[in-house]
């Protein structure tokens, strides 16, 4: 996966998640110790939403934001996107949200479309972080929030569950990701896309870059996931 790059490594990714799709959810609740639900629920109280807003979940996946979002907001209208069609269609099972198929690089929505835009393990994914943060930044309305949750690289220095860390991730998910969907290639590919991925400061400096103002983010289950935020 490591020398994978441009259309090929989405590509991969695509066909990735396609395989995995209906095993992502019950994978996810277990690798974190089902924390990733209380995650998702901040994410949706860090967007600041009202029952009008509009709300684009980008990188959906099976819809878990999104659904979160109609349940602490039941009157907002929520787009569910994603690339990957049979992520959607597992979700459209289990929840009638409003889904539509976008790259992140080239979203099909009109300039200040959104109140909020969210993902949820959608940024390490993409072949061009800039160039997703710029499209999220063009369908936000002004004053509109950008909330991210994603996978962060952890310091090793410092940290003395870093040898713990690295054993959960180098051979714990791809065990339980193999055993489980038969899959383990796709469990590999977590802990090589969080090892090259941005820091948590580094993505901070992303956004700004970006146009983002009141940009901020905090550190999760012992310093590998992380939520940013900010504002257009």
């Amino acid at each position: 996966m490591s020398q994978l790059s441009g259309n090929e490594r989405a590509t991969y990714v695509q066909n990735m998640f396609t395989r995995i799709a209906k095993h992502y959810d019950l994978m996810n609740r277990l690798m974190t110790g089902f924390q990733d639900v209380r995650w998702r629920r901040q994410v949706i109280q860090l967007a600041r939403l009202t029952n009008n807003a509009s709300l684009l979940d980008l990188g959906t996946g099976t819809g878990d934001l999104a659904h979160e979002s109609v349940l602490q907001f039941p009157q907002a209208k929520v787009t569910a996107a994603d690339f990957t069609l049979e992520m959607m269609r597992v979700g459209q099972k289990t929840s009638p949200l409003n889904f539509s198929a976008a790259d992140a690089l080239r979203l099909p929505f009109s300039d200040s479309t959104f109140d909020a835009v969210v993902s949820g393990f959608l940024m390490r994914n993409v072949i061009d972080l800039q160039k997703a943060l710029g499209e999220q930044y063009r369908v936000l309305k002004n004053s509109g929030r950008i909330v991210i949750l994603d996978t962060t690289r952890p310091n090793p220095k410092g940290n003395i569950l870093s040898p713990f860390i690295w054993i959960h991730m180098h051979f714990i998910i791809p065990t339980l990701g193999g055993l489980l969907t038969g899959v383990s290639e796709a469990y590999r590919y977590l802990p090589e896309t969080t090892e090259g991925f941005v820091t948590a400061g580094d993505m901070a400096q992303r956004m700004i870059s970006a146009g983002f103002k009141k940009v901020n983010f905090k550190r999760l289950m012992f310093g590998t996931i992380a939520i940013h935020w900010g504002e257009k």
